[in-house]
């Protein structure tokens, strides 16, 4: 006899670094003046943190963190969201909280008392849109086992459970990480992973691989050059081809090429949604998540859910900063999808 799953409480759970953005426009000579390099996410000390943004002029901070915008992006599309994620207690920590709050998503992690301040990341947009990031990890660090457990009835009732990659990085939030996991599974509910970068990709490969190969997960988010990291190869069709062997769903951005939607027996290609002009990178790839989970937690067809995610990134990538500043809920009614 079929068991009857209940209602989700959430359509989604997201779980990740909870990260203060600190944006600020500059020119490819600051880049280079910096010792960065241009597209690249690197962790720094509290100490450089402060050092590069005394170099900077006007900035514009906002609430932020990978799955922190996805789940702005989903509670956007008029979806149901609980957030768990790590600040401290302190006013950027109070200012996160407040924010994730007036968009109606559930945020009930404890913070931090006595330890690391929130955590920053100071997003350097360039002209073209590329934004270089530096990312003092601060509180974030910090999430533990316990603070899943303590949100054990949330992640139970969420239809899908969505684990940012950056989080494999310190041990505690790892553990954290796989009991998430646990949870949502012995409730029936779905696990998704993004991969978060390249280089995340490569400190993590063999532990991310066996999380997809073992059913740990079950929905894999990546953009392409995360995906042939991951496979170790140069070719898009032979990583997308390994990933299908390997994963139940996945999503792939490739950028102007729009994106592709995979099981292990379909492969659907989306177009791009247009985009009249590109203003900050920041946030294209948790946008698009956004809008895949939404439509997948809603039980629409694979190649909607890309399609929506598709228009959900479009629109962010117009803007500065990661969070929509518009409905997205209404960009999509005015799409001809349901919301």
């Amino acid at each position: 006899m079929t068991q009857t799953l209940p209602a989700p409480r959430f359509d989604v759970l997201c779980i990740g670094n909870a990260i203060v953005d600190v944006l600020g426009r500059v020119e490819d000579d600051f880049i280079v003046r910096e010792g960065l390099v241009k597209g690249e996410m690197r962790l720094v000390d509290a100490g450089r943190s402060a050092e590069i943004y005394g170099h900077l002029g006007q900035v514009v901070r906002m609430s932020g963190g990978s799955a922190g915008n996805t789940a702005a992006g989903v509670g956007s599309l008029g979806g149901t969201v609980c957030y768990i994620g790590k600040v401290a207690d302190d006013d950027l920590g109070r200012a996160y909280a407040h924010d994730l709050g007036h968009l109606g998503i559930r945020f009930a992690t404890p913070p931090l008392s006595g330890g690391a301040p929130t955590a920053v990341c100071i997003v350097l947009i360039t002209p073209d849109g590329e934004r270089t990031m530096n990312t003092y990890l601060g509180a974030c660090q910090s999430l533990t086992t316990a603070d899943v457990e303590a949100d054990a009835d949330a992640i139970a009732g969420a239809a899908i459970t969505y684990l940012e990659g950056y989080l494999w990085d310190p041990p505690e939030a790892k553990q954290a990480f796989r009991r998430a996991a646990e949870i949502a599974h012995a409730s029936g509910r779905q696990v998704a992973i993004t991969l978060s970068d390249s280089f995340c990709v490569d400190r993590h490969r063999a532990e991310f691989l066996s999380l997809i190969r073992t059913g740990t997960v079950d929905i894999v988010f990546a953009n392409e050059h995360e995906l042939k990291a991951l496979y170790e190869t140069g070719d898009i069709d032979a990583a997308v081809a390994a990933l299908k062997e390997d994963c139940t769903i996945a999503a792939v951005t490739l950028g102007a090429g729009g994106s592709l939607a995979l099981t292990r027996d379909e492969t659907f290609h989306v177009r791009a949604a247009p985009v009249n002009q590109v203003t900050d990178l920041t946030g294209a790839g948790d946008l698009y998540a956004s809008g895949f989970l939404y439509g997948l937690a809603r039980g629409m067809p694979l190649a909607d859910c890309a399609a929506i995610g598709g228009l959900c990134a479009a629109e962010v990538i117009t803007q500065i900063g990661p969070r929509p500043m518009r409905s997205l809920a209404d960009l999509v009614r005015q799409a001809g999808y349901p919301a």
